[in-house]
């Protein structure tokens, strides 16, 4: 019976448990459906609001694709109204242009048409007064007196060279101070000083090519320092520098072709350079002579075409030359187009000093085929360019011929059978002799020729300026005969 009663309560006690085990479950069951319908909510929720968002999105990018395409019309309207503007700017700006060019050009064409108007008008004054040049008696030249005398210097006066520009008449000096100075002539004052040369100015020159080009009065300066420099008279300004020469630069001269565009120098590097003046290039290095090259001088122009049209090139080839002095005693004549070597003139027993080419026109016999030549051996000599040969020696000086000149007028002299050009020399013995006419005492450097004739109506004048080692330079009136030192 125990037995029967305990398997009966066990069986009880199984029930009871898998009646709890099932209520347990079921709450489970319950609760898990609850947290399960709970995140379906939450689900719908968050899908609700993704759903808003994509639709806010949607808008959005609407919205936007729309601001697009309302900026791309207005950009496409604005580009088509600034395309049309820059059309009309252009067509209004090459209107402009073609007003102002021709503009230009008919102003350009009036002013070289004033410049051509002046230059024939002085080169008429020039051929004019070389026309009614006198003929004057030799016994004139020996009572000569002075007219002006420019001094202010340091050291002794190497160079000098003449202009006119505007109504003005200038000269310009090199001195072994290391200035270059301009002077007035008409006011006998300096007007423009330049000092930057680191060694004796041993040439000057104005320069054509900056007076026929851009209208400026520019001096063209050679120096003991190796350099070559161009100055602004105007502005006192250096202009330009050629510094390829490894000695000193002595002797420069400008072309008689194309304006003066090119440039010659000779230096104590025993070489002769020609220059580019309107680039400031180097063309060609003459190699020849064994000594310092001190004087130079291009072969006056042979026509009276425009030269500023012809090239180097075309000017060479019509046989254009150079000729220089050197101190190994010679005299060089160089074709300009073949850069070569023509003729080597050998007679002077010292140093070359001065060169001259006959100028164009000279009624000495030869013209432009002569050169005179100055020498430390006390000689003036003159050479015939055609046979290469020594035509006459002017023997007379007791000292070296520093500078060589023909004179711009004839004489009549019945030692000589009638009129003949005059050739004149300055030596370091305080003479300048027209050939037995003494016209100074003291030591000669350069010398010039100026026509101060302004008028084709007013008598005609010619006086003669040079420099001296006295530290001065001097003019000398040839037709006045009366003493005017300022």
């Amino acid at each position: 019976d125990e037995a029967i009663h305990l398997k009966s309560e066990l069986g009880q006690l199984k029930m009871q448990i898998k009646s709890n085990d099932q209520s347990a479950i079921i709450a489970e069951i319950d609760k898990l459906k609850q947290d399960i319908q709970l995140k379906n909510t939450q689900i719908i929720e968050k899908d609700t609001r993704l759903k808003q968002l994509e639709r806010d999105s949607k808008q959005e990018l609407l919205k936007c694709r729309a601001d697009i395409e309302i900026i791309k019309k207005e950009f496409n309207d604005k580009e088509k109204q600034l395309l049309c503007n820059h059309d009309k700017l252009v067509k209004l700006l090459e209107e402009k242009n073609v007003k102002l060019t021709e503009d230009y050009q008919r102003l350009s064409q009036k002013i070289n048409s004033q410049h051509k108007e002046e230059e024939t008008k002085v080169d008429k004054n020039d051929q004019y007064s070389m026309s009614l040049s006198p003929t004057f008696d030799l016994d004139l030249f020996r009572s000569s007196k002075l007219l002006k005398t420019f001094g202010a210097y340091g050291d002794r006066v190497y160079s000098i060279d003449y202009s006119t520009f505007g109504s003005g008449r200038y000269l310009c000096s090199g001195s072994g101070d290391q200035t270059i100075r301009v002077w007035n002539i008409e006011t006998n004052k300096q007007i423009q000083l330049f000092k930057k040369h680191s060694g004796s100015v041993i040439c000057v020159k104005f320069s054509p090519y900056h007076y026929h080009n851009h209208r400026q009065n520019v001096i063209c300066s050679s120096s003991a320092d190796k350099t070559i420099r161009l100055w602004n008279v105007e502005d006192n300004q250096q202009l330009q520098t050629f510094n390829e020469h490894t000695d000193g630069v002595c002797g420069i001269e400008f072309s008689p072709f194309n304006g003066g565009r090119y440039l010659c120098s000779g230096s104590g590097d025993f070489t002769i350079r020609l220059w580019d003046v309107e680039t400031s290039k180097l063309l060609h290095v003459f190699d020849g002579h064994k000594n310092v090259v001190w004087c130079v001088d291009f072969l006056p122009l042979q026509s009276n075409n425009n030269n500023k049209s012809n090239s180097i090139g075309v000017i060479g080839g019509n046989g254009y030359t150079f000729c220089s002095g050197s101190w190994d005693k010679t005299i060089r004549i160089w074709d300009i187009e073949k850069s070569k070597q023509l003729i080597v003139f050998k007679g002077h027993e010292d140093s070359v000093d001065s060169i001259k080419y006959g100028p164009k026109g000279s009624k000495t016999n030869g013209d432009a085929n002569l050169i005179l030549s100055g020498s430390s051996d006390k000689s003036v000599r003159l050479w015939d360019v055609r046979s290469g040969q020594q035509m006459q020696v002017f023997n007379g000086h007791t000292d070296c011929v520093n500078a060589v000149e023909y004179s711009p007028f004839v004489v009549n002299n019945n030692e000589i059978g009638g009129s003949s050009n005059v050739i004149c020399s300055g030596s370091r013995d305080s003479t300048i002799r027209f050939w037995d006419i003494r016209s100074t005492n003291e030591k000669v450097m350069s010398l010039k020729f100026l026509s101060l004739k302004k008028k084709e109506n007013e008598s005609c004048v010619f006086n003669l300026c040079y420099g001296s080692t006295m530290v001065t330079f001097i003019f000398w009136d040839s037709t006045t005969l009366k003493k005017k030192k300022n």
